[in-house]
């Protein structure tokens, strides 16, 4: 709340527990946080990191969008169906919604204003779908999950599909109500757009296409490792961005440099939070709080209702992927204690998160659009109003129908 950065005040807490505790030799503080990084599924994050910057300055994500134009072209709404399923598709390349959110502002928000849609609508079509792209493999957030609380990133990654997928056609169906009452019309009927044929714009997009099938297809056959999945993912990229001519040395070294600075500031929280979560387990937290929460709630189903309330509350104030890493110790273990799914609790913490990421005071996803687009944030939150309505809705989905991520990793995994 006074802008101190994530790490800094995650680690100051820790530090005080070294300091105040004679017992505990303060060089574990600096142990425990070297070793927090020191993990191969996290070297993933790196890797699909610069996989997505490859997409973004080699010009991959600008035919997948016209091949998003060429299927969502006879929908109401135009632009913003694109943007929407922009977001669904480069979500299984990138996985950083941050980084989408971006692009997508800075390519698609000053077209979709030049024809007819409000700033505050084009902004807030940019922000919810972006919160698709967590939800989709290889979403980050699916990473730090599966490492943080040992569960398999690959069953997550085949969980995420449906998920999204869920996502993303409730909000095209919201955006088709919403546009038909603006009169924003489909693409097809703009005077000055010409839709490009389904099959020609699928020709130009089927190499970077493949990707999500080679990554979820070589883990689920046991090719390669999530973690080696990035690897292969960013050498693919690459690969493109030089078959296609337009990933030049300059190019390469400013993608390079965005790679380390995105990495470095999810891995400072990482490092930071994996020093606090050691404090929780010497001091037994996660035991107490399981102990004390399976005897005073009386069902799995109002535990569930609680955790909602209580990650979207904490998602308001504090980043997602820091709140993961401290709270995922702290509730994982109550969740199985209810004989909770890991894969279905997996997604309730990680949806939360997603719609803390749009949801003031501190939205990231909000005020990296407002702040490239120029939009009020009070605009912006008056008409996201429906928004809101359709991610609780997905929300209540996803926490009490447990088949809708769980019913394909069940399929090929169990």
């Amino acid at each position: 709340m006074i802008r101190v950065p994530v790490f800094i005040a995650i680690l100051a807490g820790t530090a005080l527990y070294f300091l105040a505790a004679g017992h505990a030799n303060p060089l574990l503080l600096v142990q425990r946080f070297v070793s927090g990084l020191e993990s191969v599924p996290l070297l993933a994050v790196p890797f699909f990191v610069c996989a997505g910057v490859f997409m973004n300055h080699s010009g991959i994500t600008r035919r997948i969008m016209t091949f998003c134009a060429a299927l969502t072209a006879a929908i109401w709404g135009g632009l913003a169906q694109v943007n929407i399923l922009l977001s669904t598709l480069m979500g299984g390349m990138s996985g950083s919604s941050l980084a989408d959110a971006a692009m997508t502002a800075k390519m698609l928000v000053p077209e979709m204003e030049r024809r007819g849609m409000s700033k505050p609508f084009s902004t807030v079509i940019t922000a919810f779908s972006s919160t698709i792209t967590p939800l989709i493999p290889p979403g980050i957030g699916m990473i730090i999950y599966g490492a943080t609380a040992n569960v398999s990133i690959g069953q997550l990654f085949m969980g995420g599909i449906s998920v999204g997928l869920l996502t993303c056609v409730t909000m095209m169906v919201m955006t088709s109500w919403v546009a038909r009452r603006r009169n924003y019309a489909p693409l097809k009927a703009a005077d000055d757009y010409v839709a490009v044929p389904i099959g020609k714009a699928f020709l130009s997009a089927a190499f970077p296409l493949c990707l999500p099938l080679i990554v979820l297809g070589g883990i689920r056959l046991g090719v390669f490792t999530p973690t080696e999945a990035g690897a292969v993912a960013v050498v693919y990229a690459l690969g493109l961005g030089i078959a296609y001519q337009e990933l030049s040395p300059s190019k390469l070294s400013l993608c390079l440099k965005e790679t380390v600075l995105t990495t470095a500031v999810i891995m400072l929280i990482v490092g930071a939070a994996s020093a606090l979560a050691w404090v929780l387990t010497r001091e037994r937290i996660p035991q107490g709080l399981t102990a004390w929460m399976v005897d005073a709630v009386a069902s799995k189903y109002l535990f569930l209702i609680i955790v909602n309330i209580f990650l979207l509350v904490v998602g308001m104030f504090i980043e997602g992927n820091a709140a993961m890493i401290v709270l995922v110790p702290l509730l994982v273990p109550i969740a199985r204690a209810f004989g909770i799914d890991d894969i279905h609790f997996a997604f309730i913490f990680i949806f939360n998160l997603a719609i803390g990421a749009i949801t003031p005071p501190l939205g990231t996803l909000m005020f990296v659009t407002c702040g490239i687009t120029g939009c009020r944030i009070r605009a912006f939150l008056t008409e996201s109003i429906p928004y809101f309505a359709q991610m609780l809705l997905c929300l209540l989905l996803v926490t009490f129908v447990p088949q809708i991520s769980t019913w394909l990793v069940d399929l090929l995994y169990r």
